[in-house]
């Protein structure tokens, strides 16, 4: 008969390997400690066995004959049953350390992976959008899409309580993290050219670059995307302005969005 696996402890089994890499984390960390703990506690036993080695040693010495110290192997051999829990310890948590590590590592190759074939599929798609809608459909769809940022940005705005900005004021949001900002096409356009011109020299330039040409704060993924040369440069694509309750806004886009391991890829 199949054992089955009570509700209960699959939920705990699920929760505990979804966070796998901070219970390795926390274990290595608990073990360092405990390791150190146990190597103080370990050092009066080892010093007093080496003593005992030593007169051992030095039994058959006569009192005119200089003390015989140790050599290396024989300290080792005095000492290695009080550090081996020590060592057992140490060992572990090293092993929680580079298990958290290589866990983390496989999860960010898997969405990687998982990226890269959704942005392929989008791309696909757009292509086929395009020879399929016409230009001016297509313009259409692309400020629709703006107005949805503005309106994110309006509704978030709203929950917060705060406002950014005087009626008369133009803003613009960033498509990518839909983070407002007050700026201008120039300095935009001067932003681009500049990490443009840089990319032939550095071979790459990620989005938080661009963000810290422009004052926009960074974002939990903007350090790992970008541009990379060979690519396509940075393009700023910006939509028509959109009016909502006597504000103006305009949106920030990119003709090619910034892509995970740009700086690989050159």
């Amino acid at each position: 008969m199949k054992f089955k696996v009570p509700v209960g402890i699959k939920k705990i089994l699920v929760k505990a390997e979804k966070n796998s890499p901070a219970i390795l984390t926390g274990l290595g960390i608990a073990g360092g400690i405990t390791t150190t703990v146990l190597a103080v506690k370990a050092t009066p036993k080892a010093l007093k066995l080496i003593e005992e080695a030593e007169k051992e040693k030095n039994k058959a010495r006569k009192a005119d004959e200089p003390n015989i110290k140790l050599t290396t192997p024989e300290v080792i051999k005095a000492v290695w049953k009080p550090f081996l829990p020590v060592v057992a310890m140490g060992g572990a948590s090293i092993a929680c350390v580079i298990g958290a590590n290589s866990v983390h590592t496989r999860r960010h190759a898997a969405l990687y992976s998982a990226y890269k074939l959704s942005e392929t599929a989008l791309s696909e798609y757009k292509d086929k959008v395009e020879e399929v809608v016409s230009e001016k459909k297509m313009k259409d769809i692309k400020q629709k899409v703006a107005e949805g940022h503005v309106k994110q940005v309006i509704d978030d705005e709203k929950k917060a309580q705060i406002i950014i900005a005087d009626g008369g004021d133009t803003w613009f949001v960033d498509a990518m993290s839909n983070q407002p900002f007050k700026s201008s096409k120039n300095a935009m356009d001067a932003a681009a050219n500049k990490l443009n011109k840089a990319m032939r020299s550095e071979m790459y330039v990620s989005l938080s670059q661009l963000y810290d040409e422009l004052g926009i704060p960074h974002t939990g993924v903007s350090d790992e995307i970008g541009w990379c040369i060979g690519g396509d440069e940075i393009d700023i694509e910006l939509s028509d302005t959109i009016v909502i309750d006597n504000r103006v806004y305009i949106v920030m886009d990119f003709r090619v969005r910034p892509v995970y391991g740009f700086d690989k890829l050159y």
